[in-house]
């Protein structure tokens, strides 16, 4: 068995792997840009192929039974140009990871820890306790709203409420977890959405339905004082809306994980957008960084182990995105 990781995203699980499937498994480890025949030759005869992207720019591999994306995103995997008997699998297992980081970003909103520490050690008391112009914000009792409630949206949910938040969710359907849940707002009833919560994480896929569900029209029903946050796709929020959305603080803030533009492989560094949105003073801005965990490799690593067993024991794999034509 023949296991092929392409690319530097994809590598990052390969540590360990064989002993996850067993003796009978070869793997081998190719760069992001297969420059060399020897590399394409290798593509070419994998059985498995672990990797974030395929069109027809690869090689063919003609005896591919599996092609499994390290992660939930597969948009950039061109499911017809693959061989027919291939199964196309994604795994998760980065909801825990990404819920963290949003907390992590509402509480550094709230509690401002960092400038605190960096005064006081210039002498600074500006945060101390004793004067009402001290006085820093909490989250409990504001309102966080969803848009997308999968792995992910279900994962900050449950964090949120540790924090006393009240949790709205946009969702296709309908959600039925009062525990979790607040209030759900049909895909229909959007517009109303947009102006209930003070904090709106979007979360969901990248698809025909979800490019650009945030818009102009969005921002506008928004609260002044509302923060948006992405941890889904980048396109799912309208790039040239939230430029506009921040530059005139149409909205008060934004934490941004995921962009409209990321490095070639031969690319050391680079914008995230054609547009200028480094030079904003109210987004914080990370490189795609929120899933990106310790525990998410392992999970996924196993993840996608179990799917390798599965396959060639002619069982049944977990989260199959396309099966065999």
């Amino acid at each position: 068995m023949r296991i092929v990781f392409h690319g530097e995203n994809a590598a990052s699980f390969s540590p360990g792997f064989a002993e996850l499937v067993g003796p009978q498994a070869r793997v081998f480890v190719l760069p992001d840009v297969l420059i060399s025949e020897s590399d394409r030759a290798c593509y070419a005869a994998a059985d498995v192929l672990i990797g974030i992207r395929y069109d027809s720019s690869l090689p063919r591999p003609e005896a591919l039974s599996l092609f499994h994306v390290p992660g939930a995103g597969f948009d950039k995997v061109d499911l017809e140009a693959l061989p027919a008997a291939a199964v196309v699998c994604n795994c998760f297992g980065h909801g825990p990871a990404i819920a963290e980081y949003v907390m992590s970003a509402l509480l550094a909103r709230h509690v401002p820890l960092a400038d605190a520490d960096a005064r006081l050690r210039r002498g600074d008391w500006a945060w101390w306790a004793s004067a009402p112009q001290r006085i820093h914000g909490e989250m409990a009792g504001k309102t966080i709203g969803l848009v997308g409630f999968g792995h992910i949206g279900q994962a900050i949910a449950k964090r949120a409420k540790a924090f006393d938040l009240r949790v709205h969710v946009a969702n296709r359907s309908r959600v039925t977890d009062q525990s979790l849940v607040d209030r759900w707002f049909a895909l229909d009833d959007i517009d109303t959405f947009w102006g209930s919560a003070d904090f709106i994480v979007v979360s969901v896929p990248l698809t025909a339905q979800t490019e650009g569900i945030v818009g102009a029209a969005a921002f506008a029903a928004m609260r002044r004082t509302a923060v948006v946050i992405n941890v889904g796709r980048g396109p799912a929020i309208d790039e040239r809306a939230l430029y506009d959305a921040l530059a005139t603080q149409r909205i008060a803030g934004a934490v941004i994980d995921t962009w409209y533009r990321y490095p070639a492989p031969d690319q050391s560094t680079t914008l995230p957008s054609e547009l200028p949105f480094h030079t904003l003073p109210n987004v914080v801005m990370t490189p795609h960084m929120s899933g990106w965990t310790d525990g998410t490799i392992l999970g996924r690593q196993r993840a996608m182990a179990d799917n390798v067993l599965r396959r060639f024991a002619a069982q049944e794999c977990e989260n199959v995105i396309s099966t065999s034509r």
